[in-house]
């Protein structure tokens, strides 16, 4: 398995994966034309030229940046994947000067074990709900937010 920065030709297959996870509600539902916008955010894992995972690393200000849409093909979960996907975009965000990465999820555990503590979501700026309008679930959000502080 090799992970790497997403291509052009990977956003059909980020698109279907992310709104696979989408219609369970674990994803917020991304357009393939956002995909295309966003595509130098992804980060792809990729077996026999198959994309099995995909995470992105949302750059919101100086000292901040937001991990979305991590999701991994089910017959692959389990396998460190998810782990090695954010452990990508963690290193970029360190060699960007990022100080500071948040992420909102469901999945608290998973990040626990990479290092990330629980926060307060009021205490994110509000430019990061932008995105929240397009959620079934504003503004009524129980997703977790979590946060990792990244040594210089």
């Amino acid at each position: 398995m090799d992970i790497r920065k997403a291509r052009l030709k990977d956003a059909s297959y980020i698109h279907e994966l992310i709104n696979e996870y989408a219609k369970t509600g674990v994803l917020l539902p991304r357009s393939l034309s956002s995909i295309y916008e966003n595509i130098r955010d992804f980060f792809v894992a990729v077996e026999d030229d198959k994309v099995v995972g995909v995470c992105a690393l949302h750059i919101v200000w100086e000292d901040l940046a937001e991990i979305k849409s991590l999701a991994v093909v089910r017959d692959y979960t389990k396998r460190g994947i998810g782990k090695a996907l954010v452990e990508s975009c963690l290193k970029e965000a360190k060699d960007y000067g990022i100080k500071t990465v948040f992420v909102l999820t469901y999945q608290v555990e998973f990040f626990k074990k990479l290092g990330f503590n629980l926060i307060q979501k009021e205490t994110l700026p509000h430019k990061i709900w932008g995105e929240c309008i397009n959620c079934s679930k504003f503004p009524s959000c129980d997703e977790i937010a979590m946060s990792k502080l990244l040594k210089a």
